[in-house]
């Protein structure tokens, strides 16, 4: 998969980090890790895989958008080449046969600028809150108005709107999907598996937290 990068982005997620990671190390052009301040040797651990990484600034707030955007811009340094870019949240990790399958829909359809799949949860009867996450991963399959954080992108049309905007706290992807559909791009739900997520959501407090962001 020599035409395909990976940016991954997380915050202390322990071995979930390494789950992500090592679903994509080996298996693309290149990966680079965004850190936004882990403690809990997040860092290492990523170099430790040969994992390229990315360790954003403490003085300037964090969003996962302005993660995002430092990944890609890292991306293009090693490879300028690379014709598309995967985006994954530490959190998740990459199914086999996903990176294969969103190659071929992108390769196939020049107007297809984002395509994205099924995220699961991966242990949805663990609790009630990580039910409710895995049910709202389940979208509606074929063209759609926007993706999630795991989505796999066309790098020439990442680059023409100027990728994410770094000053939104939550809803960076809709907003950026506007503006890829504005300059004529379509977005695509896949029939595929893409992504399995591990919430580890066990209190209230964790869900409503997430509701409001």
């Amino acid at each position: 998969m020599s035409r395909i990068g990976v940016v991954a982005i997380g915050r202390n997620e322990g071995e979930r980090l390494r789950h992500c990671l090592e679903s994509v190390v080996k298996r693309v052009a290149h990966v680079v890790y965004v850190d936004s301040g882990s403690t809990d040797g997040s860092v290492e651990l990523a170099r430790s895989l040969n994992v390229e990484v990315v360790e954003l600034d403490l003085s300037i707030s964090f969003t996962a958008a302005r993660a995002r955007n430092a990944g890609f811009e890292r991306l293009m340094e090693l490879d300028p080449q690379l014709e598309y870019v995967q985006f994954v949240d530490g959190d998740c990790e990459i199914v086999n046969g996903w990176l294969e399958r969103a190659q071929q829909e992108l390769d196939t359809h020049p107007d297809t600028v984002v395509v994205c799949g099924r995220r699961r949860e991966r242990f949805p009867k663990a609790t009630i809150y990580n039910h409710l996450c895995d049910i709202e991963w389940d979208t509606p399959i074929g063209e759609t108005k926007a993706c999630g954080g795991d989505a796999m992108m066309r790098v020439s049309a990442l680059q023409a709107v100027n990728g994410y905007n770094p000053s939104l706290i939550a809803g960076e992807e809709p907003e950026l999907c506007v503006r890829l559909r504005q300059n004529g791009g379509k977005i695509f739900r896949l029939d595929a598996e893409m992504t399995l997520h591990d919430a580890q959501m066990t209190r209230f407090s964790q869900w409503w937290k997430r509701s409001v962001r």
